[in-house]
């Protein structure tokens, strides 16, 4: 009885379906940076890359909601500065989000100016290291896995519905990640809108960890209207080159 009073129940069906469009959301910027960065693997190395990445994400979540009781001590303060306490929580966000910044600054420099020259060895893609690549994913796979585990948890009151919720999720983005990556990889002008949607994130992933809370809703308006700007731009360019 009590588990038809959840299948009936309207609410946890709305809050699956409000949980499960949100985790999507909340995993592009996830699904962004792993493209990216497997991307710099070679060509038969690269959906493996975005496949192991994308477990990970998928395993951190469900530990993270197996261990809420762990999870809110991370939200409690372990010293202040200027009567401002911070967290766990808030040091790793704080922390992803510089190592967000860097990686973006660096990527969108490369594209812009190209690799130095000691570095040109690094950017082959021969040359770099899969468990390398795997290692800056799992980095930014914990960050956004506690972001988007802490907002879970404040939208809904039952595990399945969390666990079910974040499950589609990264399963809907399993499907669609290498559809993603080809079409960043393919578009050089898509490539630099990803690349400063991760220096957007950052600046916010760094405020919110030392305290300058910024409404998701806003970030992802802009990021939506900018995604707008970039597709009539792709329009525009494939009917003057039809032109052509």
């Amino acid at each position: 009885m009590i588990v038809l009073s959840f299948i009936f129940d309207p609410a946890i069906w709305a809050s699956l379906l409000t949980l499960t469009v949100l985790e999507i959301v909340l995993g592009i910027d996830n699904l962004i940076f792993i493209s990216i960065v497997a991307g710099r693997l070679p060509g038969h190395l690269q959906a493996r890359a975005r496949t192991v990445g994308l477990a990970l994400a998928l395993f951190m979540r469900l530990a993270l909601l197996a261990s809420i009781s762990w999870l809110v001590g991370l939200t409690a303060p372990i010293f202040s500065i200027g009567g401002h306490g911070f967290s766990w929580r808030d040091l790793i966000l704080a922390g992803g989000g510089l190592f967000l910044l860097y990686k973006g600054t660096k990527e969108i420099h490369e594209q812009v100016e190209g690799p130095h020259e000691d570095e040109a060895d690094e950017r082959n893609p021969h040359k770099v290291s899969f468990a390398g690549v795997i290692g800056q994913i799992l980095v930014l796979d914990v960050v956004f896995s506690l972001d988007s585990v802490i907002t879970a948890v404040g939208m809904a009151d039952n595990l399945w519905v969390m666990s079910t919720a974040v499950l589609v999720a990264v399963v809907i983005m399993l499907f669609a990640s290498g559809t993603v990556a080809n079409f960043v990889n393919r578009h050089p002008s898509v490539k630099m809108l990803a690349l400063s949607f991760l220096l957007l994130i950052g600046m916010v992933l760094v405020a919110d960890g030392v305290g300058f809370h910024v409404p998701k809703g806003f970030i992802y308006a802009a990021m939506g209207f900018s995604v707008a700007v970039e597709a009539l731009n792709l329009l525009a360019r494939r009917k003057a080159k039809r032109k052509g």
